[in-house]
């Protein structure tokens, strides 16, 4: 049997950091507020005129060299973004450019928070069949400049940067199960209302940025993260103690602490970036999974479950050996 194995990990975060207490100054908030409620005590955010590919770039070339890989060996670019360079190309393509890889399929996936996990799928289906042999699945976004920072209810959320992870296939155990969904019947709930075709009013603020009903986000959220991670434990007949660490999207710590008292896995085994990076949609889990690979936490041989839910809403998962 062929399987979908992680050969190397990486990630990227703009040199800009913005806090709690800079927050304070722009919007009417509190570093206690915010760290209570979400977690969050600072993020990352992307300098005027550096874009979503300049950290997918960073964050590729990073996992590319933990995996010992150069651009001849990658015969698939998956970039998962929200907040892509320009309208097309799309970013995998530019990406692909910058890293001197020729021909082989590029593309975009938009899923929001879930883009990652989403676009790891596809990335395993491809291997699987036969269709890919490396993959490079890139999760970037500079969601900064969709967030109105006058909003002081999704301002403090948010933040930019850049994972990533080349896979390739592996007669050794890696992808058990990925597992995706969506349901737009909550649109209304979590989305920026504006768009290429729709239109939009950025100068008078009009669908230019997100927009959250923050409550029903949280329990949807909590609701759907406990039924996939019930979904995906039955589905690969294991059980939660079969399971060595939870690498969940990071978007709110109350959501993340849910989400492992319905595995009963102590927050020791969680991985918890969100204090340092905020909510970086798609890239939340794969800087997640590169934190914890390269601090030493992480360890080949391991079963992982990375699990995110986003506006669509999306939500998913990928059971894997590390």
């Amino acid at each position: 049997m062929k399987y979908t194995h992680i050969a190397g990990t990486g990630g990227f975060l703009p040199e800009k950091v913005l806090t709690n207490h800079q927050l304070e100054e722009m919007v009417d908030t509190s570093d206690e507020w915010i760290l209570e409620r979400t977690g969050i005590s600072k993020r990352h955010i992307a300098e005027d005129g550096q874009t979503t590919c300049d950290l997918a770039e960073q964050a590729a070339r990073r996992a590319m060299e933990a995996a010992g890989k150069g651009s001849y060996d990658i015969d698939l670019v998956i970039v998962a973004t929200t907040t892509p360079d320009q309208v097309f190309p799309s970013t995998a393509c530019l990406l692909q450019q910058r890293l001197g890889i020729h021909g082989c399929a590029a593309f975009d996936i938009q899923a929001v928070c879930t883009g990652f996990i989403y676009a790891l799928g596809v990335a395993d289906n491809f291997i699987r069949a036969g269709s890919a042999r490396c993959a490079l699945v890139v999760g970037a976004e500079t969601l900064s400049r969709i967030v109105d920072w006058s909003d002081r209810d999704t301002c403090v959320l948010f933040g930019d940067g850049a994972g990533a992870v080349v896979v390739e296939a592996s007669d050794e155990p890696g992808i058990i199960s990925t597992r995706l969904h969506a349901d737009g019947e909550y649109e209304s709930l979590l989305r920026v209302p504006g768009g290429i075709s729709k239109g939009f009013d950025k100068e008078a603020g009009m669908g230019a940025f997100v927009e959250m009903r923050g409550n029903e986000v949280f329990k949807m959220a909590v609701t759907t993260l406990g039924r996939i991670v019930d979904e995906t434990l039955g589905h690969n007949g294991i059980g939660k103690s079969d399971v060595d660490w939870l690498i969940p999207h990071q978007a709110n710590i109350r959501i993340i602490k849910a989400t492992a008292r319905k595995l009963r896995m102590p927050m020791d085994h969680v991985v918890v970036t969100v204090d340092e990076h905020g909510n970086t949609s798609a890239a939340s889990v794969p800087l997640a999974l590169d934190t914890a690979v390269r601090d030493g936490r992480i360890k080949r041989g391991e079963t992982l479950l990375m699990e995110a839910f986003g506006g669509g809403f999306t939500w998913g998962s990928v059971l894997l050996k590390y």
